[in-house]
């Protein structure tokens, strides 16, 4: 597995990143999650939207929850942009955490199966397997048109620029 240079931190130590980190410019590679039902969802699922997928390591923590609450809200401002929150939680967790939370205007997916999307994008934590945090934007036409890797993982990432770039692309 490709070990990518990029530096990312949890507590201020490092930690590995798998795959190839996605850039900017980059043509979108599909990726199987599954749904909160246990069934498959793709990125093709969206295909001709405007995407925004927020990366988290886990709805269990405060700063992970944070960004999926504040993205669900976002998204109810939105027209033609579609929010995928994942991360490598169980269905069963990312169910709980909706029900309990309201989140109900993005879609909120595991990556815990095949971590695809994880080692597609270069977002998989080698020592937790885990995601990293982070902000990827892909327009209409399946072009990766923003990439931001949260360089500490207890950081919230840049909310106001990802929905900056979001709007102008859907519009």
């Amino acid at each position: 597995m490709k070990r990518n240079s990029n530096v990312v931190t949890l507590g201020g130590n490092p930690v590995t990143l798998l795959g190839k980190i996605v850039r900017s410019g980059n043509h979108a590679k599909n990726f199987i999650a599954v749904g909160q039902d246990f069934k498959p969802v793709k990125l093709s699922d969206y295909q001709g939207k405007v995407r925004i997928i927020s990366s988290i390591p886990s709805v269990d923590t405060d700063v992970c929850a944070e960004q999926t609450r504040r993205f669900n809200l976002e998204a109810s401002k939105l027209d033609n942009v579609q929010i995928i929150t994942i991360s490598t939680d169980l269905p069963t967790a990312l169910k709980r955490f909706c029900a309990a939370e309201g989140i109900d205007k993005t879609i909120v997916v595991s990556d815990h199966r095949e971590t695809d999307f994880g080692i597609k994008y270069g977002f998989l934590i080698e020592e937790f397997r885990q995601l990293a945090r982070g902000v990827i934007i892909i327009d209409q036409y399946d072009m990766v048109k923003y990439v931001e890797i949260v360089k500490e993982i207890a950081d919230q990432p840049d909310y106001d620029n990802a929905i900056s770039v979001a709007k102008k692309l859907a519009f």
